[in-house]
């Protein structure tokens, strides 16, 4: 069965490389052609898209990797006749991070137009990519979700079922709330150590053999101290989780009290033209405050 995956950015890049080297006859396209040839350089075998058309005229699964509902949009040709053309008789796999109502309605504009549809978030950042170690989160239909389970396992050292749709980005933006909140919490304790003068080489050993310590916290400690602010979640990516996950929280009246101080470092961090750094980068907003 061939697949097509359409989005290569940080995290999709890397995705598709695994699934192609995994053996997965692979598709791809993505807007800058010159990321989609680079695949195909890196040893992969794959077939590089004229068009996002070209790639559901071959596959019958489309994985969609985009950075936001508009680019999902434009992909599909949402909201015109060619739509309906594209979607019918294929299953269309969502696996970035939207807006939980977005993908609802989505869902139900794919169905109506007789294809079927998968929400699969990934938590992980670009080394969990690359390592083939993500872990999914999939809703959907059950035979969809049974057809699209299996193809994930090249990019997902584990899957979890969560329900119908949006269950399984409800439950990304949760985790995502813990992960946001626990790296800004992290930046600002190295921050407080550092200014108070802690051999911060000392402050992240202790870090990572204490009872806090995680996988997270050690690849991201390890940035803070030695200031290295190289992508694998960029600030600017973050920020939009953050107002997704501050939106649904007021939409849904829940307090988010640590959340919302965290929407304000990372637009801060942002504003400061921080945005294409690393998520860890958020310390560089507490410097002016």
């Amino acid at each position: 069965m061939k697949v097509g995956f359409i989005g290569l950015g940080n995290m999709g890049a890397p995705m598709a490389l695994n699934l192609a080297r995994a053996g997965v006859d692979l598709i791809i396209w993505n807007r800058n052609v010159d990321k989609a040839h680079a695949l195909a350089a890196a040893g992969a075998q794959l077939a590089v898209a004229a068009a996002p058309d070209q790639v559901f005229q071959l596959a019958k699964v489309v994985i969609l990797m985009l950075a936001n509902a508009a680019a999902i949009d434009h992909v599909l040709a949402r909201g015109t006749p060619a739509f309906s053309q594209l979607v019918q008789g294929h299953t269309i796999v969502h696996m970035g991070t939207t807006a939980p109502d977005y993908s609802l309605a989505l869902e139900q504009d794919i169905v109506a137009a007789g294809g079927s549809y998968v929400e699969a978030p990934v938590s992980g950042s670009r080394v969990p990519a690359e390592q083939g170690t993500l872990v999914g989160m999939l809703a959907g239909n059950a035979e969809a979700v049974a057809l699209v389970q299996p193809l994930l396992q090249p990019v997902c050292a584990q899957t979890f079922v969560c329900g119908a749709v949006p269950q399984a980005l409800r439950m990304k933006l949760s985790v995502n709330l813990f992960l946001i909140t626990m790296v800004a919490g992290l930046a600002e304790a190295t921050h407080f150590a550092e200014q108070n003068g802690v051999d911060l080489a000392v402050f992240r050993a202790i870090v990572d053999a204490g009872p806090m310590a995680s996988k997270v916290s050690s690849i991201k400690l390890a940035k803070l101290v030695e200031k290295d602010y190289s992508v694998q979640a960029a600030v600017t990516d973050v920020l939009m989780n953050t107002r997704l996950i501050h939106d649904a929280a007021r939409a849904g009246g829940i307090a988010s009290p640590l959340l919302d101080q965290c929407l304000d470092l990372f637009a801060r961090a942002q504003d400061q033209g921080h945005g294409k750094l690393d998520m860890a980068a958020v310390i560089l907003a507490l410097s002016g405050r």
